[in-house]
């Protein structure tokens, strides 16, 4: 008996796969929060900023420095009593700097 091995779409595989479906739930969860504050961003910051995981109500920010890490610090309570009025509340927002 031979067996046909068919291609399937990274998205029908994602979804049929407990574990990577799980995955791309909290990818597109965090994507949809960094949407949600884009726009209380400054401008010059928008692009040194990423989505990183959601862990047990803690969502991380990954930003490209130190200055940057600095600036949203002073604004990290405006931006989670923004995503609590948008209902993507978090219990806190962590701040990670990654290496160029």
């Amino acid at each position: 008996m031979t067996r046909r091995h068919q291609a399937i779409p990274l998205q029908q595989a994602a979804q049929e796969s407990p574990a990577l479906s799980l995955l791309m739930g909290r990818v597109r969860d965090s994507s949809e929060r960094l949407l949600a504050i884009r726009s209380l961003l400054p401008a010059p910051l928008r692009a040194s900023v990423q989505a990183g995981p959601i862990e047990e109500g803690c969502w991380c920010l990954l930003v490209g420095s130190n200055a940057v890490a600095a600036k949203l610090r002073q604004m990290l309570p405006a931006l989670q009593a923004h995503l609590s009025s948008k209902g993507l509340g978090v219990s806190s927002i962590r701040l990670k700097v990654q290496k160029r």
